[in-house]
């Protein structure tokens, strides 16, 4: 009997497994780097737009007795909006405060929002000395 040889290295169906089974391993990872990346970017739009909010919020620390209706938007797609309305005390008696209302929105493709609500003070009358 002829003993067979046997020969070194990888069979042409085991190089294709490998290949496969690398093939979908990069195809994971490509999927989780993607992911984490539009994470970040959604991270930073909302961060960008609560500074906004707030930074809106702190320009009505006091609005004037008939309230605010604002709104407008920026080069790069945020669009905000104020509003405010008296608050009614025990017994539907008026106060010296005001509940206002700032949102903030952008995207197209998945539209986002935030809003900020919070109680401010009337701006005192302007007397004439």
């Amino acid at each position: 009997m002829i003993g067979r040889t046997r020969q070194r290295g990888f069979s042409l169906l085991e190089m294709v497994v490998a290949i496969a089974i690398l093939g979908v391993s990069l195809g994971m990872l490509y999927q989780a780097a993607g992911g984490a990346t539009r994470s970040i970017s959604t991270t930073e739009d909302y961060a960008y737009a609560v500074s906004m909010a707030q930074s809106l919020l702190a320009n009505y620390s006091a609005v004037p007795a008939e309230g605010v209706a604002q709104q407008g938007s920026t080069d790069d797609g945020y669009y905000w909006q104020v509003k405010s309305e008296p608050v009614s005390g025990p017994n539907d008696e008026q106060t010296a405060l005001h509940k206002i209302d700032v949102w903030v929105r952008w995207g197209d493709e998945r539209p986002r929002e935030v809003h900020l609500p919070s109680v401010v003070a009337v701006e005192a009358p302007s007397g004439d000395f």
